[in-house]
């Protein structure tokens, strides 16, 4: 399990790319992570791409736990997210984080590609650079 967070300084964009098994730790450990590196950034949008993300233990009861939470990224209803998950197994289940947190989460999106979140912000050339 791994993840890296991006930056684009022009669009204040935040960028967080998960890879390996998603299970309900390392779910919990890239929610958190996503907590530090919004903070430390203060973007104006963030996109969770777990297009890498290989067979997926979450449950749902913790799914609709993490949703009830504190959102990650502050100002939850001015900043707009996104949840990039190709796969159907993992789009449903980041559907039903959407769902369950939507009160929470005003401005949150499930799509099937960072190309998808990027349009939807208005962003042709991102220009993210890697954060330490």
């Amino acid at each position: 399990m791994g993840y890296h967070f991006e930056y684009d300084p022009v669009n204040k964009i935040l960028l967080g790319t998960f890879e390996g098994e998603l299970t309900d730790e390392s779910a919990a450990e890239f929610y958190e992570a996503v907590r530090r590196y919004a903070h430390a950034t203060n973007p104006n949008a963030g996109i969770w791409d777990l297009s890498f993300a290989t067979a997926n233990a979450v449950s749902s009861d913790f799914v609709r736990n993490l949703a009830r939470r504190e959102p990650a990224m502050p100002d939850a209803d001015k900043r707009p997210r996104f949840l990039v998950a190709p796969a159907t197994a993992a789009y449903g289940l980041l559907r039903m984080f959407e769902l369950s947190g939507g009160s929470r989460r005003p401005m949150l999106r499930v799509v099937h590609t960072v190309s998808e979140a990027l349009s939807a912000l208005g962003v042709a050339s991102p220009q993210f650079e890697p954060i330490a």
